[in-house]
């Protein structure tokens, strides 16, 4: 009688690999994540009224990036060629020529152009994960799954307790050499292609009063990009050159 009485509680019981599987799973299984080989991303972002515009990001493996936003008519561009090299053209910057990418970027630049995710393969990728409980999001339970990789940077993901969808990621960021507090929520989960992929993302801090939503139009699987597109971008049509 008393191991009966256990075994619903022993059965209630998940290991943070079990969770971190069932979310993989809820987002289409690791076959289909993996043999899509590209990515494009569009919609709109906005830091607050009167600051938004479209965007478009295209992703493709291994970690190559091409992203172009508009901001007050001004397009700012960032391109990884996933080989350790890449630039940025900021319009509103003294110098719009092509610029080498800020070590600051190219430090986080994975998790930009991974467009997997760091939950996908975490073990391969020297990640550890640690199953924290459960805590509501937004009126729902979640497991509560800290993700710590190797180099000691951690993030914690909360994973909906029914959908097994991430509905909320916390970690930090680096803006101008400080560590800030960053909290995502992830909404609207459609399916594309056998696919989950969130459509809203809302992001806050803490400790910065910019808040950043981005709401996605239209996502592409597999779409052809030319790999020019990864490459040094050229500079803009009347844009000011160097001065240096």
């Amino acid at each position: 009688m008393v191991v009966a009485l256990a075994l619903p509680a022993l059965a209630a019981a998940q290991t943070a690999d079990e969770v971190v599987a069932k979310s993989l799973a809820a987002r289409g299984g690791m076959e289909k994540i993996k043999a899509v080989q590209a990515q494009r991303i569009s919609g709109t972002i906005s830091f607050g009224p009167g600051t938004e515009g479209p965007f478009v990001i295209e992703l493709k493996r291994p970690l190559k990036l091409h992203m172009e936003v508009t901001l007050a008519g001004q397009k700012l561009v960032r391109v990884y060629n996933g080989k350790g090299a890449g630039w940025t053209v900021n319009p509103f910057a003294e110098d719009h020529s092509p610029q080498p990418m800020a070590q600051e970027d190219l430090k986080n630049i994975n998790d930009e152009a991974d467009f997997d995710g760091p939950l996908v393969d975490y073990k391969a990728k020297g990640n550890q994960v640690e199953l924290l409980g459960k805590e509501p999001v937004e009126g729902k339970e979640a497991f509560k799954v800290k993700l710590t990789r190797a180099a000691g940077e951690s993030r914690t993901y909360f994973i909906d307790a029914a959908s097994y969808q991430v509905v909320k990621w916390e970690g930090t960021a680096q803006v101008e050499d400080k560590d800030i507090v960053v909290v995502n929520y992830l909404r609207n989960y459609r399916d594309v292609d056998g696919l989950q992929f969130p459509f809203e993302i809302d992001s806050d801090s803490p400790d910065a009063p910019q808040q950043r939503k981005i709401t996605i139009e239209k996502i592409e699987l597999d779409p052809k990009i030319e790999e020019a597109r990864f490459g040094k971008p050229a500079s803009p049509a009347g844009g000011n050159a160097s001065k240096k």
